[in-house]
């Protein structure tokens, strides 16, 4: 979102709708829970589902975690009813401690979005794919709120189709699997059936009332097709291979342009009135590929092999560009542009290794290797400075991340007179390398008219001389112990020592514990340290983008890597691993067969926080780089940094009730998360920083803001799930927690905007014929709700009447669906 100081006229007021979501959304949980039926059906839990996440026990199970431990069904994530079969969405529509913004303007964030887990940031979260580690994205969230200056693990990279379920830790981890473990652990399981397969096909759209621009639209067209299918291999083994194909359609929600006064020209006046800036989700196309494999071997060995793989093409949003001004040349544009951003995204996995049993061991090595290739283009964009015969399309960067691994895992169980253990050793190698590559010429040239800007509008490109190429190795080892003493007493010990090239050792440990007073009630509790390093990306990436400035002006600013001596100038320094220290204390309890309930307290405290620093504009910027430093003008600069030391406490619920009612199956689940992260010990500004301008801030309010609450600290959920042989009835409530958004334009001027809680209905009804086919209607947030209108301050001249905070996004209503073929 842009840097908007000045306070325009506000638009009308409109009517809020949040006051009839709740009476609405509890009229449709009790359809549901009325609805006959003619068939009894059997009630599914997850509750004795044995895990395979955050222990070595071959036996425990969700209730009997030492820490808390969600569990999805593939039928959970395909009941979500996620828009274009993205796997994150379907993370938040379940889970209140996840949270998935949908962002707009954001730069790379309009391409690759992050996932936060318990208020965190996206980089704490570690992925797992079959207990595997998962590689990042290759590009930097620099541009975006949630998630800023963070390179997350692509979600929506894992085809949904290929889910057995999922297993989300939601606790630190960093002695079980290493660096990044920070709030918790996501494994997703693959889908291992060696027989049978489905077809799905689904399709959605958004039907909504557009109330800035007083229009109902229909848009966000959004069609979905998935097909898998497994045979067995000798007597124990399989192959199962699937494939996905998803379209969707832009949305656009922005408000008609009002006109800066400062644009206020008679050529600029002509497109005044019009929806000139856009707002939602940008156009995109996937193609994903997934294969799991088992071969049996002599003996009790076998071989394993399974990989991912994802093709996405995506557009994003950029700032509307003038007709009359330095960034246009009229003769290309006469009426003005707006520059389309372009995501080419190659995502690729894959890990083969063998497991069996050797005397009393079992052991499991493996080969891992995963890569993600992403491509920047700019469409509908010029570069000012080469006049009116500059080119409209460019290539601004190529970035690239893979990573590959090695790994050795040995367990064994044996008994004593008191207690069971399970005993693992192991240890780690891997290689990380990353990479970026320079634009077109034509994208960072600085051309014959030097009143103009340079580069291409709306980020220009890469030069020779910001391309990186960095590697690094990472070995670890760790040791852990999993004990039952009788049938109440269980724990967890783990320990790990972890070697990075660039940063050295840490050593990291957790002790996690479970005694059951009763059947009915248990107390857990664990302790750990755990760390995450910076990112290759971090260190090494630079790039250049456009925003605006104090007095409403485009502007292009810099990300310089730490290394760039400009940085190291303003009093950059290397950056340090973030180390954390979690607690966690909480109870479960299960009342017969219909009742089970748990509730955690969590503290997370972080010292060296990574993010960005604050944009740092104006002349004495300008001038010091232009006194210094032979290199193109430089109006905003910005790089990480170790930004201050934060402490995260929270606590999370979760209900379910289950029984039979009305000749069918009901689970009524609630779930409900806090977390409030604060800051401490922020870093200072500099004194080469200072020594240019004494206002000039290295970390602020506005990054401050990031960290602490600018994702809703608060999240609810209620579900209703009805079914027999034919039917199954799903009804949702969601309430998303207010978020606060803060902007420093400088010279005192902060204006800031607390947007309110929001409530969310979603609703499906799907029908069994015989035993191959279904189908199935539903919606999400059926009556259509939005978040608050952005104050005059932020909403920039009627053109963005909304943030892009809350988990509920701004596209509205969605309909969808969707016919499935299994066999």
């Amino acid at each position: 979102m842009p840097r908007l100081p000045l306070r325009p006229t506000p638009p009308p007021p409109v009517p809020h709708r949040s006051a009839v979501a709740p009476a609405l959304s509890v009229l449709a949980l009790a359809l549901v829970t009325a609805l006959p039926a003619a068939a009894q059906s059997t009630t599914t839990t997850t509750l004795d589902q044995v895990i395979v996440t955050g222990t070595r026990a071959t036996d425990r199970t969700v209730l009997e975690s030492t820490s808390p431990v969600d569990v999805l069904t593939a039928e959970d994530i395909r009941r979500a009813g996620v828009v274009n079969g993205e796997l994150a969405s379907a993370l938040q529509a379940l889970l209140p401690s996840i949270n998935f913004p949908r962002q707009s303007n954001s730069g790379g964030a309009d391409h690759v979005r992050a996932v936060q887990l318990r208020g965190l940031s996206p980089d704490h979260v570690l992925v797992l794919v079959n207990g595997k580690r998962r590689h990042t994205s290759a590009l930097v969230s620099t541009d975006s709120k949630i998630g800023r200056g963070t390179t997350p693990v692509d979600f929506n990279a894992i085809p949904v189709s290929a889910i057995k379920r999922i297993e989300v830790l939601r606790d630190g981890a960093g002695a079980q699997y290493g660096s990044d473990a920070v709030a918790g652990v996501v494994n997703v399981i693959l889908d291992d059936d060696a027989e049978g397969g489905a077809v799905e096909a689904s399709y959605g759209l958004h039907h909504t009332d557009v109330e800035p621009i007083g229009r109902t639209v229909s848009d966000g067209q959004t069609s979905f097709l998935s097909a898998k299918a497994g045979t067995g291999l000798g007597a124990d083994g399989f192959v199962r291979v699937g494939v996905e194909l998803k379209n969707r359609e832009a949305t656009n929600r922005a408000g008609f342009d009002q006109v800066p006064p400062w644009e206020q020209t008679d050529a600029n006046l002509a497109v005044q009135g019009q929806r000139n800036y856009h707002l939602g989700d940008g156009q995109s196309r996937d193609l994903n590929g997934w294969f799991n494999s088992e071969i049996p071997l002599a003996g009790e060995a076998s071989l394993y092999a399974f990989g991912t793989f994802n093709q996405r093409d995506t557009e994003g949003a950029n700032y509307f560009r003038y007709p009359e001004g330095s960034a246009n040349w009229p003769e290309i544009y006469p009426d003005g542009y707006r520059p389309v951003s372009i995501g080419e995204n190659r995502d690729i996995g894959v890990v083969g290794g063998v497991r069996g049993r050797w005397g009393a061991w079992d052991y499991d090595a493996s080969l891992n290797h995963g890569r993600n290739d992403f491509t920047y283009r700019l469409r509908n964009s010029l570069n000012a400075s080469l006049g009116p015969s500059s080119p409209t399309r460019f290539r601004t960067g190529d970035f690239a991340f893979d990573q590959t691994l090695a790994n050795l895992d040995l367990s064994r169980g044996f008994e004593t007179s008191a207690a069971f253990h399970t005993v693992a050793v192991g240890a780690e190698f891997h290689n990380e390398h990353y990479e970026t590559g320079a634009g077109d010429p034509a994208s960072y040239a600085v051309g014959p008219y030097t009143d103009r800007p340079a580069g291409s509008q709306a980020g220009g490109g890469l030069t020779p001389q910001d391309e990186a190429d960095l590697d690094r190795d990472v070995a670890s080892g760790y040791a852990t112990v999993s004990s039952r003493f009788g049938e109440k007493f269980s724990t967890d010990l783990s320990a790990r020592y972890e070697h990075y090239q660039d940063f050295g050792g840490e050593v990291t440990g957790k002790l996690a514990a479970r005694y059951a007073f009763s059947p009915a009630f248990a107390l857990r509790g664990a302790v750990s340290n755990n760390f995450h390093a910076p990112s290759l990306a971090q260190i090494g990436y630079e790039s250049t983008s456009t925003g605006y400035n104090a007095a409403g002006q485009l502007v292009e600013g810099r990300l310089l890597s730490v290394n760039n001596p400009i940085a190291r100038a303003l009093g950059a320094t290397e950056l340090e691993p973030e180390e954390a220290v979690n607690l966690n204390l909480g109870f479960t309890s299960r009342v017969g067969e219909h009742f089970d309930l748990s509730f955690d307290l969590f503290q997370i405290s972080i010292d060296n926080r990574i993010a960005l620093s604050e944009a740092i504009t104006g002349d004495a910027l300008t001038d010091f780089v232009d006194a210094n430093f032979d290199v193109a003008r430089i109006e905003s600069a910005q790089f990480f940094v170790n930004a201050a030391d934060t402490r995260t406490r929270g606590a999370e619920l979760v209900g379910n009730w289950r029984g039979d009612l009305g000749g069918g199956s009901l689970l009524l689940t609630g779930a409900w998360s806090y977390a409030k992260t604060e800051l401490r010990n922020v870093i200072a500004t500099p004194p080469p920083l200072a020594a240019l301008d004494p206002d000039y801030v290295l970390f602020g309010v506005e990054e401050s803001n990031t960290l602490t609450d600018a994702a809703p600290r608060t999240r609810a959920q209620f579900s209703a799930n009805w079914n027999n042989d034919h039917w199954n009835l799903l009804a949702r409530v969601q309430r998303h927690g207010s978020a606060r958004r803060v902007f420093d334009f400088g010279g005192g001027f902060q204006p800031e905007q607390l947007y309110g809680a929001e409530w969310q209905l979603d609703a499906e009804a799907e029908y069994r014929i015989g035993t191959r086919w279904s189908v199935a209607v539903g919606g999400q947030n059926l009556t259509d709700e939005y978040p608050d209108l952005s104050n005059e301050d932020i909403y920039y001249f009627g053109n963005l009447p909304y943030d892009v905070l809350s988990p509920i996004g701004s596209n509205g209503a969605y309909w969808y669906g969707r016919v499935r073929y299994t066999f």
